[in-house]
């Protein structure tokens, strides 16, 4: 493996271990030419996934991707990045489990969309007025009831809201 700091090629492993959830292996390495140490990942080499966007073009499936998304939901928002990281090697692990070779656009927000609800309500709601391209606000209301509480005040408004957007 080529150093990241001498670009030399001269290296050996001083510790490997398995990722806590056993899919890569994490490797500590230490040039053999500075004698600086650095981490490489390995993983199973898979087929690329390809995500079908509403416009039907397709590219390849980048978790760079889905993790801009959720970075841009929970900003300023106390989510921790590690937390956000895993929700990205969840949504890979089930599109590559329900999915052989390709997966709508809507189906990767479905995924996420349900582990945002679990983890920061109003980042899962920032999340789905993008996703789901709200165009009003009773569009906004309807995702926000089921998130509100039985008795809370915010019920009560949350159906105000709606009759006055339903009135429009």
């Amino acid at each position: 493996m080529k150093c990241p700091y001498c670009s030399r090629q001269n290296d050996r492993v001083v510790d490997s271990r398995t990722s806590a959830d056993g899919v890569s292996i994490r490797r500590r390495r230490e040039c053999q030419s500075c004698q600086r140490r650095y981490t490489s990942y390995e993983r199973l080499e898979e087929a690329p996934i390809l995500v079908i966007k509403k416009d039907q073009r397709r590219e390849p499936f980048s978790r760079d991707k889905v993790l801009a998304g959720l970075l841009r939901a929970c900003e300023k928002r106390p989510v921790p990045l590690a937390r956000l990281e895993a929700v990205v090697d969840l949504v890979e692990r089930k599109i590559q489990e329900k999915f052989e070779r390709e997966v709508e656009s809507g189906a990767i927000g479905e995924i996420v969309v349900e582990e945002l609800r679990q983890i920061d309500k109003v980042a899962y709601v920032r999340f789905a007025s993008v996703y789901q391209a709200y165009d009003d606000v009773s569009q906004f209301v309807t995702a926000l009831e089921p998130l509100v509480e039985p008795g809370d005040s915010m019920k009560k408004m949350v159906r105000d809201v709606r009759g006055a957007a339903l009135q429009e």
